[in-house]
């Protein structure tokens, strides 16, 4: 039995405690302004932020921070975890990345097997760097940590977009299945780009993340 894929399943895992169910990334205000109003729809802007956001933006760095990681170069850390926290295009998101990565680093704190030393030098460790701490001490492939990255990313907004159109739980597996089928060529993309090809220039997900903000009755956090 492959122990680092066990490891995997653990970190990608939606019973995870970090609070991610919590947020839906502006897919709530996309929801209320009828962008976003039925399993076709969802599955257009999940699928475009999982192409144009996550994959050539965040899931790099957590590529990046997985080789630093093995490399024990802390200033390297320092400064991908700086570049991406400044990266959040509103108040909500940079609290989102900083709260799940908070929760989490205290989560492995908690665990008998997990890689906390690493951690302590960071006293807000976004997520994608506590997350990168844990895929490395546990020996996950990059590409296998990238795409499991991406499945628990997708399987969020997946479930966010069910309580938020609403939809079925048919649709959402249907959803799942088709952003499924994408992650494979995506994860072997960002686990080999350099840091300097990264952009995340997705106005519409930025002004939906914004405009979350002020939204009257809300079900998410961001």
């Amino acid at each position: 039995m492959n122990v680092a894929l066990i490891r995997l399943l653990h970190l990608a895992s939606p019973t995870l405690p970090v609070g991610a169910y919590s947020y839906s990334q502006g897919l709530e205000w996309a929801v209320e302004t009828g962008a976003v109003n039925n399993e076709a729809t969802a599955l257009a802007w999940i699928g475009e932020c999982l192409e144009f956001g996550i994959a050539r933006f965040e899931a790099v760095y957590v590529a990046h921070m997985l080789a630093a990681w093995a490399q024990g170069d802390q200033a390297r850390l320092t400064e991908l975890d700086a570049e991406f926290v400044a990266s959040r295009e509103s108040a909500e998101l940079r609290a989102e990345t900083l709260q799940m990565g908070y929760s989490l680093a205290r989560l492995l704190a908690d665990l008998t097997e997990a890689p906390t030393p690493p951690l302590v030098d960071f006293s807000e460790p976004s997520f994608p760097l506590a997350w990168s701490c844990a895929a490395s001490a546990w020996s996950i492939p990059v590409q296998d940590a990238v795409s499991g990255y991406f499945w628990a990313w997708a399987e969020n907004q997946v479930m966010a977009a069910v309580k938020a159109v609403p939809l079925g739980q048919t649709a959402g597996q249907r959803m799942l299945l088709a952003l499924g089928q994408r992650i494979p060529a995506l994860a072997e993309e960002a686990a080999a780009s350099p840091i300097d090809n990264t952009y995340n220039y997705l106005p519409a997900f930025a002004i939906a993340c914004s405009c979350h903000e002020t939204q009257y009755t809300r079900l998410f956090r961001s």
